[in-house]
């Protein structure tokens, strides 16, 4: 492992209870985008390609399942996507995603619990940088799954470290047994593209086949 260049990363990091990250995630909120940005965190934006690639523009509304400071969301915006929703843990977070103008809807909750949103209303749900150490668990996608609608898709990453220890792996064989199809699956790739060579993280893109 390489020494840790971020105290609010490692903070995250080490939380072992949803009251623990949603601490540390109050605590580092002003300082996330400078601190995770200088290391080359870039999945925020690259989860951008693998969306552009699979949802038509016109298609709506996407979900940004865990959006923290609302990174994507412009992106999403310039490349021409028009009804774009987050959703996160932490209010400090969202504070943030809202002043960034990309997001007509942003709702607190907690992913692994239920979420107050209606089955079957997006078009597409993705979630980038969740499913790493101490963050969501893998029961989150079923869920996440419930909000997607027929044909529509759900675009996540998954750090290595946790796809088969957090049960990754089964809850993903368990959405293909259920009626989605695997539209791509990425090789591994570095979420930080000048620190942290150790986080490695896989792309996943399922579509629901049927409701």
């Amino acid at each position: 492992m390489t020494e840790r260049m971020s105290e609010g990363l490692e903070k995250v990091y080490a939380a072992r209870a949803a009251d623990e990250l949603a601490d540390a995630y109050a605590l580092w909120s002003a300082d996330y985008d400078r601190e995770t940005l200088s290391l080359g965190y870039c999945l925020p934006f690259l989860i951008t390609g693998f969306i552009a690639r699979h949802v038509r523009q016109e298609e709506g509304p996407l979900l940004d399942a865990g959006c923290g400071t609302g990174l994507t969301g412009p992106c999403l915006q310039a490349l021409g996507y028009g009804e774009i929703h987050g959703l996160d843990m932490s209010g400090e977070m969202l504070a943030i995603a809202k002043a960034r103008g990309a997001y007509g809807k942003l709702i607190k909750a907690m992913l692994g619990d239920a979420v107050p949103l209606e089955t079957g209303s997006y078009a597409a749900v993705f979630s980038t940088g969740v499913f790493t150490e101490g963050h969501a668990p893998s029961e989150s996608l079923r869920e996440l799954a419930r909000i997607t609608r027929a044909g529509g898709y759900l675009i996540f990453t998954v750090r290595d470290s946790v796809y088969e220890a957090r049960g990754f792996h089964r809850e993903i064989a368990r959405l293909l047994a259920d009626g989605w199809t695997m539209i791509e699956e990425s090789p591994l790739f570095r979420a930080f593209a000048i620190a942290e060579p150790d986080v490695r993280v896989k792309a996943f893109v399922l579509r629901r086949e049927r409701a």
